[in-house]
């Protein structure tokens, strides 16, 4: 039986038909429908799961005490790994679904992967293990009606294919191998109580059955849906997503298996929905004949356009054939999805909240990186040293009060600056051509193919120095004046004050203590 999949026979058929044909079809299917349930949640009352109460309620028995416990298995992973194996901490890790399993997969530099080396927990051998296939080489290009499009190729880029699951299983057998630490499957966060040296978890599993869970301090990696970041925030946890769709497939016929496509457009935007959106494809290979494909755009969350993954699929497999031609043999073996989260920090430094007293959010729950190439993934590796001996320190000190654990944070001023610039791919069509985002994109591709090559390694790896994007923008500028009536167009006067503010702190970051 196919009921929810039924549900969407003839409202979205290209969707309907692509996922009977797969086995776990269905749970796919009620897996994005849960994902979807993000726009109603923004629409819906203030969660309240975080509280602080003289007692539990009645009947609550404490089932297991820890040092951390980490509300979701899928990034939360990693960062339990190298506390378990490596600090010693007795840990627990649960998630409402099956620990230890991503709804995407990832490609990253291999020098950025080998950072998890200097963990200390992960070896090289497993590291090596984990990359699918490495790419020769990756290219940006955004089309052009007169095919007059500057196909940009970059090395060092989101080379590397990494199997997701492989990583992260292996991370869970470092956390399961340390007595006393433990993954439970099935597991949904219901909500918290604050005591004054203690936090109690409370969960349910798929039958309501309620448990509780002792530990010093929670880590919420719940992702973009989750409760603790809604409440935090107010209501407003992200200002800008990128909601994404693909499939792990083969049988293409026109697939260039030592390249990468890091992004690339094949047409103006779609005016088929609100303000427009211009879409984005992504590929790249994977293991043997497997190839990856995203389909994704950028908005703004408060946006009319349709930003659901259900409705995002069906564009996908309608339009899968202006990007890459399914062949005779064409298969998909898994689809892949998730609305990746972006927030504008409207100040000099970080102003989005990521900690409170006792609870610490990471990955997608914290919001922090940048949307545009690196995403969550990129940014926890990167950040995952600072991120668990700051951790370790706040637990060894006993002060795990909310400046405390804001110390612990992988916001980095030069990628709050970056993301701004996905504002720019943000189409709306009250004021945009419908080739203004591939227009601004080639200029940008034009200025950075005559700058040295380091400088577009450095943008597609969030690693630019404000110099150095300094140089970009005064290049494009001169290329395309027209960016400037689109500066204030897309930021307006709070926007573009916010990102002075943002290019501000980034300028004097360098001068602060660490």
């Amino acid at each position: 039986m196919h009921a929810a999949l039924d549900s969407i026979r003839t409202s979205h058929r290209h969707l309907y038909e692509a996922f009977s044909l797969l086995p776990d079809g269905e749970a796919h299917y009620r897996a994005i429908q849960e994902l979807d349930r993000y726009w109603e949640r923004l629409q819906g009352p203030l969660p309240e799961v975080v509280t602080d109460t003289a007692s539990l309620p009645p009947g609550a028995v404490i089932s297991g005490t820890y040092d951390i416990v980490y509300a979701g298995g899928t990034l939360g992973m990693l960062h339990a790994a190298v506390m378990a194996r490596h600090h010693g901490r007795k840990v627990l890790v649960f998630d409402r679904h099956t620990p230890g399993r991503s709804t995407r997969d990832w490609n990253i530099s291999r020098h950025e992967l080998f950072r998890l080396a200097d963990t200390g927990v992960f070896s090289h051998e497993e590291l090596e293990s984990v990359i699918a296939r490495k790419y020769r080489n990756g290219w940006v290009e955004f089309h052009k009606e007169d095919g007059s499009q500057k196909r940009l190729y970059m090395e060092n880029v989101l080379d590397c294919a990494v199997e997701a699951d492989r990583l992260l299983g292996i991370a869970m057998e470092k956390v399961t191998s340390v007595p006393g630490c433990d993954v439970r499957p099935g597991l949904s966060f219901v909500r918290c109580w604050r005591f004054s040296d203690h936090v109690v978890v409370e969960t349910k599993d798929a039958s309501g059955t309620s448990s509780w869970f002792r530990a010093r301090v929670l880590v919420d990696v719940m992702g973009i849906l989750s409760p603790i970041a809604m409440q935090l925030n107010r209501g407003r946890p992200q200002t800008h997503v990128c909601p994404t769709v693909g499939t792990i497939a083969s049988g293409f016929e026109d697939v260039d298996f030592e390249t990468g496509e890091i992004l690339a457009s094949t047409g103006p935007a779609d005016m088929a929905s609100g303000r427009g959106r211009q879409f984005i494809w992504e590929g790249f290979p994977a293991k043997g004949e497997e190839y990856i494909s995203y389909l994704f755009f950028y908005d703004e969350v408060s946006s009319p356009n349709d930003k659901s993954l259900t409705g995002l699929f069906d564009t996908y497999f309608k339009r899968l054939g202006e990007y890459k031609k399914p062949g005779k043999d064409f298969r998909v073996h898994r689809p892949v999805y998730g609305i990746i989260p972006a927030y504008f920090h409207d100040g000099f430094n970080r102003t989005r909240e990521i900690a409170d007293d006792r609870i610490i959010l990471f990955g997608d729950a914290a919001s922090l990186a940048s949307p545009l190439t690196f995403c969550g993934f990129g940014s926890m590796v990167r950040n995952l040293r600072h991120l668990t001996s700051g951790l370790e320190e706040a637990l060894s000190s006993g002060d795990l009060s909310k400046p405390s654990l804001e110390r612990v944070s992988a916001y980095e001023p030069n990628v709050a600056s970056m993301a701004n610039l996905m504002k720019y791919m943000c189409f709306d069509s009250a004021t945009d051509e419908p080739n203004f985002v591939n227009d601004l994109m080639n200029e940008v591709m034009i200025a950075l193919d005559d700058l040295p090559e380091h400088y577009r390694e450095a943008m597609f790896r969030d690693e630019m120095k404000i110099e150095e994007l300094a140089m970009v923008m005064l290049k494009v500028a001169g290329r395309y004046p027209k960016v400037l009536k689109a500066t204030w167009d897309k930021l307006g006067f709070e926007g573009s004050v916010g990102f002075l503010k943002n290019i501000s702190g980034w300028a004097f970051s360098q001068f602060r203590q660490p």
